[in-house]
């Protein structure tokens, strides 16, 4: 493919109106898989498609945009340093918003490896490129965003780059768009901050310039605020992504607002923050440490529990899937995670569920909705391997026959959560003594078989039937 793209590239080079050769060398580039592209444009002149973009013609300067985005993607950080930093930097001072945003783009991809290093570091922030991404950062939101994009891309690689990027001052610009007047540009904002916690480093330093206690204060002022729908979910995330990196009983017991607001939430069915809600106590109390700060709060959390569950029984559809996930993760408790202790704390939210949770879920699971069947099969397999779970489903007329029968659930995701309820069940050493040895066997069997095996039938057609 080399000599095709390099023969477009003549062929560009010499037209006065190059529209129709750039088409074919867009579809050329993109008919490429970036690997094989690599090579082809290795030593290609792309100065002749940077050129093209000084023109009026909006078409023109859309195919060059294409053109590039893609052929950039080939090339190492150090080529695009090296052979089209100038272009780059002029593209940040193009009159036409794509070309800002393909540049800010490439810098992101090519600056962000670069600031594995020291070297690279000094290229980005001891030159003027810098106070060019500052005035370019004037032009739009849109192009704010994605400078805000680079610098957070940049930190997380290491505290040395983070500390650059902090002294360049459009850290504490981002910071301060938390609390602005615009609630989108803070959602935003909120965003990129979440962003730059998913480093240790990155963690370090907002909680040196106490952004998490603002981030507590606005969770707590969003109550009188008619807009917080907008940035409120926003927050959650990030408390909640905090507590998964680094304690949850710590950030629960710190800043208590969050998981009061995260309950509040889950108990109002509001179509913007349930589902976040839901998401977050999921995650939460899929660990052990998570599943005893949520224990710890008693009746509270027991009541959240409940409303789950009515929700999952006779909610919206896509609500009812999204509690059904939330009741497996908070349910989940694998062989080698399990104690007396955190047994117990699992069966009784499982009792909370319903005077008779197994039934309500087996009635769940046969409902003509591939979605809902497969996610209350997501809750047998999360208990599966919990011994106090298999008595009951031994105890359960049917269930164990129900488990094995072939014909419950058609198409592949029905026939893979079956598949992955039989491995839990055979997971745990007490399978084989609360299902009797018979019933073992056949669980075996199934597991042997594999999800998509097909029981074989003879057919006996009689002679003068219909």
């Amino acid at each position: 493919m080399a000599a095709p793209i390099e023969s477009l590239l003549n062929e560009i080079c010499e037209s006065e109106d190059p529209i129709e050769e750039l088409k074919s060398l867009r579809t050329a580039v993109l008919a490429t898989p970036v690997s094989g592209l690599r090579q082809a444009v290795s030593g290609a002149r792309l100065e002749i498609i940077f050129g093209l973009l000084n023109t009026n013609d909006k078409e023109q300067i859309e195919v060059c945009v294409e053109i590039l985005s893609r052929v950039l993607q080939a090339l190492e950080p150090n080529q695009l340093a090296q052979n089209y930093k100038t272009a780059l930097q002029s593209g940040l001072n193009h009159p036409n918003d794509s070309v800002k945003v393909l540049t800010l783009t490439q810098a992101i991809a090519a600056l962000s490896k670069l600031s594995n290093t020291k070297a690279g570091l000094d290229v980005l922030f001891q030159s003027d490129l810098l106070n060019k991404l500052k005035d370019v950062m004037l032009t739009s939101d849109i192009i704010r965003y994605r400078v805000y994009e680079l610098i957070v891309e940049v930190s997380t690689v290491s505290p040395v780059s983070l500390g650059y990027c902090a002294n360049s001052g459009l850290i504490s610009q981002m910071l301060e768009e938390l609390t602005g007047d615009d609630v989108l540009v803070r959602a935003t904002a909120i965003e990129m901050v979440t962003n730059l916690a998913q480093s240790q480093h990155g963690r370090q330093y907002l909680a040196q310039q106490g952004i998490m206690d603002k981030i507590s204060n606005m969770i707590i002022a969003a109550e009188s605020d008619p807009f917080s729908s907008l940035y409120l979910p926003g927050l959650v995330k990030f408390f909640g992504s905090l507590a998964i990196m680094d304690s949850p009983q710590q950030v629960c017991e710190k800043y208590p607002v969050f998981l009061e607001v995260v309950f509040s939430m889950a108990m109002n069915l509001e179509p913007t923050l349930t589902p976040v809600a839901l998401d977050t106590l999921g995650v939460l109390g899929n660990t052990v440490e998570g599943k005893q700060v949520l224990q710890k709060t008693g009746e509270k959390f027991t009541s959240v529990l409940k409303r789950i569950s009515k929700v999952a029984a006779d909610g919206a559809t896509e609500l009812r899937v999204r509690c059904l996930e939330a009741l497996a993760q908070l349910l989940m408790l694998p062989v080698e995670q399990q104690t007396d202790d955190l047994l117990l704390l699992t069966e009784s939210w499982f009792n909370c569920l319903s005077s008779q949770p197994m039934l309500m879920i087996r009635n769940i699971s046969t409902q003509p909705f591939p979605e809902l069947h497969c996610s209350a099969l997501r809750i047998f397999t999360a208990v599966g391997c919990q011994p106090w779970a298999q008595q009951l489903m031994m105890d359960t007329p049917g269930f164990v026959e129900w488990v094995m029968d072939r014909s419950v659930g058609t198409g592949k995701e029905a026939k893979d959560c079956k598949f992955e309820l039989v491995g839990a069940l055979l997971s745990s050493s007490s399978a084989q003594e609360i299902f009797g040895a018979h019933n073992y066997l056949k669980l075996k069997t199934y597991l042997n078989e594999g999800p998509y095996y097909i029981n074989a039938v003879s057919s006996v057609i009689t002679e003068g039937a219909d």
